[in-house]
């Protein structure tokens, strides 16, 4: 996928952010697709003049974290041809209702196309790290980091997994190529978890593997096989600590199935290293962001 249009310092913020310009540029054009579906801004042709220019401001219209900017500035970019110029605030920047996220200046009709789907990435990307920076602030300043899943919308992944870096939380695994998760249909199918973990090891001797138990015995069992990170499974905060203890630093620990925002403290308190929290991408809501046209000329 090709990145004309795309400006230079809009490339490089990708490219910084930890995105790839072109993965991205793809996402705008399937999505401007979508919006148009073969014909045209019907609405914006009709009661917008040709040669009309103006300035799109994309603000916060309650208070969170922002993630995306750089995205948001592509789809106007991408929209509009390179008509179009963009700022935007630093991502994982806290904002208040009125605070200014995204201007883009340029021909009025490509504002207004490029305007809901920039919104729908901006206020997506921003609502899962404005839920990230719950749990990071919940959580204080105990060890523990809150991390994310492989629960995204599909073809967002590595958009939504950046938002939890903005929002201050850790990425676990891309994809099911770059770490093994040895989960229960895994422990089924190799007839056991010491052995699963033994399987993966030996055919994949450089990939981190990371094990899935839903008891103190299967722990027992798992750090005797040498497993370096465990995920414990629907524990209680009292399990978990039971689970540190027997632990006593062999293994990373990840605590999952369960936790909530109320629980974010006593979870961490337990000493675990890591709490996966699929909601971070599944359930976040999204941020209330709103687009006003300015100085139309």
């Amino acid at each position: 996928m090709t990145t004309e249009h795309l400006p230079h310092q809009i490339e490089e913020a990708l490219r910084e952010a930890g995105l790839d310009p072109a993965y991205v540029v793809d996402v705008v054009r399937r999505a401007l697709d979508e919006d148009l579906d073969g014909g045209v801004d019907v609405t914006s042709v009709a009661t917008v003049p040709a040669g009309q220019r103006g300035t799109l401001e994309l603000v916060a219209d309650a208070a969170g974290v922002t993630a995306g900017g750089p995205v948001a500035e592509a789809v106007f970019a991408v929209a509009s041809e390179g008509r179009v110029t963009t700022s935007s605030r630093a991502d994982g920047s806290a904002v208040v209702p009125g605070d200014l996220i995204v201007s883009a200046s340029g021909p009025t009709r490509d504002l207004l196309l490029a305007e809901r789907t920039a919104l729908n990435l901006l206020c997506r990307l921003s609502g899962i790290a404005t839920a990230t920076r719950k749990w990071v602030d919940a959580i204080g300043d105990r060890p523990a980091r809150v991390r994310d899943t492989r629960k995204t919308t599909p073809g967002l992944r590595a958009l939504e997994k950046y938002a939890v870096r903005c929002g201050g939380g850790m990425n676990h695994r891309m994809s099911l190529s770059d770490a093994a998760l040895v989960k229960d249909n895994h422990v089924v199918a190799a007839c056991g978890v010491a052995a699963a973990f033994a399987q993966v090891r030996a055919e994949f001797p450089g990939i981190p593997v990371e094990v899935e138990v839903d008891s103190l015995d299967q722990l027992e069992e798992v750090l005797a096989a040498g497993a370096d990170l465990v995920l414990i499974d629907n524990f209680t905060p009292a399990q978990m600590a039971e689970a540190v203890r027997i632990n006593a630093g062999r293994a990373r620990l990840e605590a999952s199935g369960g936790l909530t925002l109320d629980s974010a403290a006593e979870v961490a308190a337990t000493g675990v290293d890591y709490m996966a929290v699929g909601a971070l991408t599944h359930s976040a809501a999204a941020l209330d962001i709103g687009g006003h046209l300015r100085e139309a000329t």
